[in-house]
């Protein structure tokens, strides 16, 4: 009988990795609680159009990326890609957005998306997802994107440079949009077929485009910073402000563009040097025309999200976070100590330290290897002398230092 593997693209988080998950995640809901955005979990599976709508129907994600597949019912519905379509649909559903105060959450959870696996990106991958409805603010672009750069910082990924651009908006977008669909169309010829493609329908992705021949076409093209309106101008010049007034460091990139079409006018990525070429670890930007698009009031929106699995390739290559390690390993060295070990292990353990057993008899050399190996800070042995003597004893594998205690004296731990 053949041995049944994971599917190609989802990727067990085996226990010796598990721990970054929780620091990364535990970092995000933290940060989370003190920016004050609240957790909102939205369904893995939603109707299919909610994506076609949201994301657009020329994006690579819905042409080609999409787990889209047909229930018992006869009903279209789709893996998630992303997040934001979603929490956009449980913003109106559930008509979440009060009258004067912005509507501040996050998401965290998986997202399936049907391309090539490689390091650090899977068929299934994970994602910080951050969004604020219902202010159109600057300010409310400045403030997210500090949050995402505290969160990135605060990981201890130090050397992140956040990349800002304007996307305009349907007023001053349509004309650079025809200055770059004419300069394109001049050099039809040198464009990849995707890029030939998106053309006509979303002439903007070509700019996103990763292919070298696609890049010197459009490294020459019009810039779309050039074509804001005075509207879309002033917003950038309060998020620009802003974050100088702060101190936050960031790189003008006339030619940023984001994969999805719901974007406009502010948009960013962060980028860190230790990902090589493929350098994104974060990106996102403002949506004011998503939820009118999914049938919604006109709420304008702005967020990021944030792919963890990116973000632990980065981390792994840091040295700076390190995997917990227990306060004490019960070293049981007879058969007849496992019983007091045991009672001992559950009073310490209630006092909220991390106890490290194996609830067997070792010899002394063996336990002390084992405690050795899982990183603990102290090995409490209990064997035959202790047992008769009803104590413990204690030794400090940093300082080497041993000494023995009452097997009463729980205060002491």
């Amino acid at each position: 009988m053949t041995t049944i593997t994971a599917v190609r693209g989802f990727k067990d988080i085996l226990p010796s990795e598990s721990w970054i998950w929780r620091l990364v995640e535990d970092k995000a809901r933290d940060l989370a609680r003190r920016f004050d955005y609240q957790e909102l979990r939205v369904p893995i599976l939603e109707r299919t159009e909610l994506f076609a709508r949201g994301l657009g129907e020329a994006t690579d994600i819905v042409e080609k990326e999409m787990y889209t597949l047909e229930d018992r019912g006869g009903d279209k519905i789709t893996l998630r890609p992303e997040a934001t379509a979603g929490l956009v649909r449980a913003v109106i559903e559930r008509n979440l957005v009060e009258s004067g105060r912005p509507l501040r959450l996050f998401c965290l959870g998986p997202m399936f998306r049907y391309e090539r696996p490689q390091k650090g990106r899977q068929r299934q991958f994970h994602q910080l997802d951050v969004e604020v409805f219902g202010d159109p603010s600057p300010y409310i672009d400045a403030e997210v994107i500090v949050l995402l750069r505290d969160f990135l910082f605060e990981l201890g990924l130090n050397d992140v440079v956040m990349r800002l651009n304007s996307l305009g908006c349907p007023k001053c977008r349509p004309t650079f949009r025809e200055k770059l669909t004419a300069h394109l169309g001049a050099r039809k010829s040198e464009l990849c077929p995707d890029c030939l493609r998106r053309l006509d329908r979303n002439p903007l992705r070509v700019l996103d485009c990763k292919a070298e021949a696609c890049q010197a076409v459009t490294a020459d093209g019009p810039i779309l910073t050039d074509f804001l309106c005075p509207e879309c101008q002033e917003h950038m010049t309060g998020v620009t402000t802003t974050l100088k007034d702060l101190g936050l460091d960031y790189v003008l990139d006339p030619r940023l563009v984001r994969g999805l079409d719901y974007y406009a006018r502010t948009t960013f990525e962060a980028h860190s040097s230790l990902l090589g070429a493929q350098s994104a670890v974060a990106g996102g930007g403002r949506y004011d025309g998503l939820c009118q698009s999914l049938g919604g009031p006109d709420i304008p929106g702005v967020g990021f999200a944030a792919g963890l699995e990116r973000l632990i390739l980065a981390l792994s290559q840091t040295q700076t976070a390190t995997a917990p390690k227990p306060d004490y390993y019960l070293a049981v060295l007879t058969q007849e100590a496992l019983g007091p070990a045991f009672g001992l292990a559950y009073k310490l353990r209630s006092k909220g330290l991390a106890v490290a057993a194996d609830w067997a008899a070792g010899s002394l050399k063996s336990r002390l290897k084992r405690a050795d190996r899982l990183g603990a800070a102290k090995v409490v042995m209990l064997g035959p002398d202790e047992l008769a003597a009803n104590e413990v004893t204690v030794r400090d594998l940093g300082s080497k230092e041993q000494f023995k205690i009452s097997l009463t004296n729980i205060e002491w731990f």
